[in-house]
């Protein structure tokens, strides 16, 4: 069990939305929680971080990607109950836009794999609800 588990007040996670050439960079989530899911890269933010700091910090652990982030597009809850409805995980999350800057998608840290993906391959992957509901949002793919 990590330290992230059955928390005493929620955390802070941030992630930060990077699109280049028409394709958005996701990971597959190698821990739990969504273990096995495609989402936005991030992570949780660290004392005296600024979100942005922490997107960077975190996209490029996770991915290898280098990013400027810029302003909170989508932000939500999301709360995970075990089987004795005790709280096992319960994050506030603020994703970011964010410009590409530099380097080769590679899962790294908490992430099994990373890719630059297509609308159209999105449909073809398990990808967590919050994040479809965040592409959505900003117009990257459709209802």
């Amino acid at each position: 069990m990590s330290d992230r588990e059955y928390p005493i007040h929620p955390r802070v996670g941030v992630g930060a939305v990077v699109i280049k050439d028409n394709k958005v960079l996701l990971v597959r989530r190698g821990v739990a929680p969504s273990k096995g899911l495609w989402a936005i890269p991030g992570g949780g933010l660290e004392l005296g971080e600024t979100l942005q700091q922490g997107a960077e910090r975190e996209i490029l652990e996770e991915t290898g990607i280098a990013i400027r982030a810029k302003e909170p597009v989508y932000s939500f809850d999301f709360i995970e109950r075990d089987d004795d409805n005790r709280i096992r995980f319960h994050y506030v999350i603020v994703d970011l836009l964010a410009d590409y800057i530099d380097g080769e998608a590679v899962g790294g840290d908490d992430a099994a794999e990373a890719r630059f993906l297509s609308p159209q391959e999105l449909s073809e992957l398990n990808v967590s609800k919050n994040t479809l509901r965040l592409l959505r949002a900003i117009r990257f793919i459709s209802e």
